[in-house]
């Protein structure tokens, strides 16, 4: 299963509330129907597939093309199955703006009355927190986290689905995690990244980068003045150079902006303050780093810059994006595709679609929008 990032046009409109009410009752079905065939397991993964959420929101009657589809789906589901969430396995977290930021909180209420034991609990908001925390710092490729909806089963296995936002490019970005592809959440967590925006940004989940994240390490251990000096140092070297550092790098300068990132690291107080709290707490690894309280963007593209500039560990600016397919692809790339589960596949969908409580005439607009999504 492949799993990873669509880019798409920000829309800042609303869904209207007719719309979303109809949402609502077809993700109930489609999702009633599925966990049943199949089991809510399957279900994650399905949504942790980039393709395979896009047809969903497609069939649920949002903006195929836009950022909206992404938060609207997702709030459809979780509004969707409210009340039956016991019934189906399924537990939603998370959603838009200052509801994403209540994830934590609301993960821990369902543990509670799930009777989950604190060490469970506990994995699911790390889990919930550092994916969120990779693709916003770890990833820097200019798309500022605004949505982050959890996803979790009885038996502990869960999926995210975050999206990011560029308002200078005008263009989102939608980041899928699924637990049972994630070996190492700092090294490439994502098991495949679909992306219309082919970027060169910071990219420490990229095993190219484990050296860079080792020395980044190391130089937080030894003494956040020493660093704060190389910092300084290579700031003072930087004078009359360009694209020493690049943080993010579009492919159309006439279109889309350049940003080479703030040298200016030697001179921050806030950046001494936060190198120095993370010096005391003696991190492990490149986790714990990045896991610390204060750490953000800066933080770590300045470790990164003295580990690559001065001690010669250079980390990854590959994009991390790859296509990816629901089902796999008619060459056999990424491999050949699955023909009895793709066919079972369109027979729940469109089981779910005629089990839903819209009327003839709804319902056979949202077959004519499935038929639409498979072309």
């Amino acid at each position: 299963m492949k799993t990873g990032v669509a880019n798409f046009p920000l829309d800042y409109g609303r869904c209207p509330r007719w719309l979303f009410e109809r949402m609502t009752k077809l993700a109930r079905s489609i999702t009633s129907a599925i966990v049943a065939e199949f089991g809510p397991e399957e279900f994650l993964k399905r949504l942790s597939d980039p393709v395979w959420f896009q047809s969903f929101g497609s069939i649920l009657a949002f903006d195929w093309n836009s950022s909206g589809l992404t938060t609207t789906t997702c709030g459809a589901l979780k509004m969707g199955i409210w009340g039956i969430e016991k019934d189906l396995g399924l537990f939603i977290c998370g959603g838009k703006g200052k509801t994403s930021r209540k994830t934590p909180e609301q993960i821990v209420n369902w543990a509670y009355r799930l009777s989950f034991s604190q060490n469970l609990a506990d994995n699911l908001v790390y889990s919930s927190k550092i994916s969120a925390k990779v693709d916003n710092t770890a990833i820097q490729d200019g798309f500022q986290l605004y949505h982050h909806t959890f996803i979790f089963t009885k038996s502990g296995n869960w999926a995210v689905v975050q999206q990011g936002m560029n308002e200078k490019v005008g263009q989102a970005r939608r980041y899928h995690w699924l637990s049972t592809g994630v070996h190492d959440f700092i090294e490439e967590p994502h098991s495949g990244i679909s992306s219309n925006v082919r970027l060169k940004p910071l990219n420490l989940t990229a095993q190219q980068s484990k050296k860079n994240k080792e020395v980044s390490t190391e130089l937080v251990n030894s003494g956040y003045k020493t660093l704060i000096g190389d910092l300084e140092f290579i700031r003072e070297k930087q004078t009359g150079q360009r694209n020493l550092f690049r943080t993010l790098e579009m492919p159309d300068d006439t279109a889309l902006p350049k940003l080479t990132g703030d040298l200016n690291f030697g001179k921050s107080k806030y950046l001494e303050k936060i190198l120095r709290q993370v010096h005391e707490k003696a991190p492990n690894d490149f986790e714990q780093v990045l896991m610390s309280e204060g750490v953000g963007p800066m933080t770590i593209r300045a470790l990164s810059l003295v580990s690559e500039l001065i001690y010669g560990a250079k980390p990854s600016y590959e994009d991390p994006a790859r296509y990816s397919f629901a089902f796999g692809g008619k060459d056999g790339v990424p491999y050949p595709v699955n023909r009895p589960v793709y066919d079972k596949t369109l027979s729940i969908i469109e089981k779910g679609i005629r089990k839903s409580q819209l009327n003839h005439r709804e319902k056979e607009k949202a077959l004519h929008r499935f038929m639409e999504s498979l072309r």
